[in-house]
């Protein structure tokens, strides 16, 4: 019973842990800039035709869902056509897929921002 209590202050200290670090690496970074007497600029694009993050998220969302669908459907296929042991089909087959849609999502993201 304790356990359940536990956890969701981990998660929280987790992404509060993750939120202070990269904050306070990004105000070193700014300080050490400050220090060399070398401007800011650096942190923002000259290439105004930069892909927006949106687009990037719903190509990859799109694919790993696309990825994890496919990975069902197969999976059912190799349990009740081939007889595949169900514990093994199901997990093996929807991170492969899972795992495939996120590197294609990275390629496409990867083509998107060269034609911009």
């Amino acid at each position: 019973m304790g356990s359940e209590v536990i956890i969701i202050p981990i998660i929280f200290g987790v992404i509060f842990g993750i939120y202070y670090l990269y904050i306070s690496a990004r105000n070193r970074e700014r300080l050490a800039l400050i220090e060399k007497g070398a401007e800011a600029s650096i942190f923002y694009s000259k290439n105004k035709w930069v892909t927006p993050i949106w687009k990037v998220i719903v190509i990859n969302l799109a694919l790993l869902l696309m990825g994890i669908g496919l990975g069902i459907f197969i999976a059912a296929m190799l349990h009740y056509n081939l007889g595949v042991d169900e514990d093994v089909a199901y997990p093996g087959t929807i991170f492969l897929l899972a795992g495939i849609g996120l590197f294609c999502g990275f390629y496409f993201t990867k083509k998107l921002n060269k034609d911009a």
